[in-house]
């Protein structure tokens, strides 16, 4: 069967409030939606970014794809990934050949007349999940809300929030906003931070003491990613788990992240690093080195191929591709109880409601 060229939209949808971490403001959240067809099927994928991403899918890789093989979905990876050599895969590039990477995955299994999750194979049938979000932006009250509607609402028993404020510079309400959240979650909730790389070495290290006081067991991102070496030394001073990879393009970013030492859990996100494919590969890799992997947002894009890792510790319900891919798609999951089971329909089992989001659409 062979691909016909892919269609591509872009929607931009503003955040219901003011949002941050510590290194990063936004107002509104851009998704770029590829969908291709064969067979009389059609497969949906996505991934969070500029317009441009959109543009680039829609001028280089769609008339790469066309006319190959709707199952042969590695030869279709390798063309895409093979054609930006001269471009630079980092970035527009790489979230492009993501989203239609999923598509083509999401197609597969419809025309195999699977769910993706079973295409892929199981290993576990329900996938933990985390909360996040706790923006930098948040008052108290308002994050307390949150964390209250994830923990005491939905039975989710670990969350996250963003700290680093000002590119660290503001360390005091940081702490004062951890404290807060333990508070409201109890002591029985996994408690998690992320700095979005906004502390400096030494700084990291002070922090992720305190943090080990109310016993934060996970700080992710306390220095730059790129920073190997910074995260490996906050890696080995500090109680708490150090995690970081949502940046990673492609598979020598994690290779260099894991034989740094870097990290005791890594980040991986099938919307950046190369769709389903290069997810399970970057998998495979962290598990060669006894890691745990992370799936970093999306969380719809990463039910299955989650359920389908041997060494998976959690997704991302991360709060604004969750409002998004609600509103987007029929067919959301539920993680009430702090899991989510992969759909039982075909493929990823999500279809686009494009009339209904028809006002978000730009370009």
């Amino acid at each position: 069967m062979e691909l016909h060229r892919p269609g591509v939209s872009v929607y931009t949808v503003p955040t219901d409030a003011p949002e941050a971490d510590g290194t990063l403001a936004w107002e509104a959240t851009t998704v770029v939606i590829a969908e291709v067809s064969a067979g009389g099927a059609t497969g949906t994928g996505w991934t969070y970014g500029p317009p441009a991403v959109g543009d680039f899918l829609a001028g280089h890789l769609a008339p790469l794809v066309e006319g190959r093989s709707a199952l042969d979905i590695p030869a279709v990876h390798d063309v895409m990934c093979r054609s930006v050599r001269d471009i630079g895969r980092p970035g527009i590039a790489s979230c492009a050949i993501s989203a239609l990477d999923i598509a083509l995955w999401d197609l597969k299994a419809r025309l195999l007349e699977l769910p993706l999750v079973r295409l892929l194979g199981a290993r576990r049938e329900r996938v933990p999940v985390y909360g996040s979000g706790g923006f930098t932006t948040y008052h108290d009250t308002h994050m307390a809300a949150q964390l209250n509607g994830w923990v005491h609402g939905q039975h989710i028993p670990r969350v996250k929030i963003m700290v680093g404020e000002g590119w660290g510079r503001d360390v005091a309400r940081d702490l004062h906003r951890v404290r807060a959240a333990r508070h409201v979650v109890g002591e029985h909730a996994e408690l998690y931070v992320d700095a979005g790389g906004a502390y400096t070495r030494k700084q990291a290290v002070r922090v992720g003491h305190a943090l080990a006081e109310q016993g934060v067991g996970w700080f992710e991102e306390p220095v730059s990613s790129d920073d190997l070496t910074g995260l490996r030394l906050v890696r080995d001073a500090v109680v708490s788990d150090v995690a970081a990879g949502e940046y990673g393009f492609d598979l020598p970013y994690f290779a260099r992240m894991i034989t740094a030492g870097a990290v005791d859990c890594l980040q991986v996100d099938a919307t950046r690093c190369g769709g389903v494919t290069e997810f399970l590969r970057a998998a495979a890799l962290a598990e060669a080195h006894g890691l745990e992997v992370s799936a970093h947002c999306a969380p719809h894009v990463h039910a299955a191929v989650a359920a389908a890792v041997p060494n998976l510790r959690h997704i991302e319900w991360f709060h604004d591709h969750v409002r998004v891919e609600d509103m987007f798609f029929d067919g959301a999951l539920d993680p009430a109880g702090g899991t989510v089971t992969p759909t039982r329909g075909l493929g990823h089992g999500l279809t686009l409601r494009a009339q209904d989001v028809a006002d978000y659409r730009v370009g």
